[in-house]
């Protein structure tokens, strides 16, 4: 019974992790295909967004690669792909605008920005550590090794949760400013927000995933347990 419901866990994450991929993928590519009657590129976009909450400091760089558009807080950069930096798409607009959305959440010292940050150098270290651990006790079936894992897995599954309030809440300001601030037309509005709310499924369905492995994780450490009796 523990095997069969370890493998539908198994199967169900990789599910909703392609389907996710293929939303946000998908919406990405429909409204890159549309320009945004403004006519204004990510840079553009960023770049006023930026200035208008006296973030002058915070410069926007071009990055290669699809989807690697991030917020750099160390470097005080938001770093944007080929595929927004340079274009007018309602797709470009929007990831700009919710990269910029994570500057200013790092300007007022948002608080599950703040959290997540905290939890960065911690993950760096449970992360790696905890499938070694798990891996070691499920092959040697000492469930106290499991445990050890399971609890450092835990660490990842706390930073997905956080990071969903932080990527919902920059996807809200860029909404709010940009639909506020007439970069975006009223009709080009629901482009806009299909095009965060497929960005933001990928978060929700890391976390999903997240989850799901540690349920996994909890079932086999006690079927250990019941093999140790």
């Amino acid at each position: 019974m523990f095997f069969v419901i370890d493998i539908f866990l198994m199967v169900i994450a990789v599910v909703i992790t392609v389907w996710a991929q293929i939303k946000v993928k998908y919406a990405f590519r429909t409204w890159s295909g549309v320009h945004a009657k403004s006519g204004y590129t990510g840079l553009e976009v960023a770049r006023y967004i930026l200035d208008q909450h006296g973030l002058h400091h915070v410069t926007v760089e071009p990055i290669r690669g699809s989807f690697s558009d991030h917020y750099d807080p160390r470097s005080k950069v938001v770093r944007l792909s080929e595929a927004v930096y340079a274009k007018t798409s309602l797709a470009a607009i929007s990831v700009a605008a919710h990269e910029c959305g994570h500057a200013l959440q790092h300007q007022e010292d948002y608080g599950a920005l703040v959290i997540r940050h905290k939890l960065v150098p911690l993950l760096n270290i449970t992360s790696g550590t905890a499938p070694f651990l798990l891996l070691i006790g499920f092959f040697l079936q000492l469930s106290n090794l499991i445990l050890v894992g399971i609890i450092f897995y835990l660490i990842t599954v706390v930073f997905h949760l956080v990071t969903l309030p932080v990527e919902f809440n920059a996807s809200n300001r860029a909404k709010q400013i940009i639909f506020s601030e007439g970069i975006i037309a009223r009709d080009e509005e629901s482009g806009v927000k299909k095009v965060l709310n497929a960005a933001a499924l990928t978060y929700v369905a890391g976390a999903l995933v997240a989850l799901m492995e540690l349920i996994r994780f909890i079932l086999l450490y006690i079927l250990s347990q019941n093999n140790e009796r």
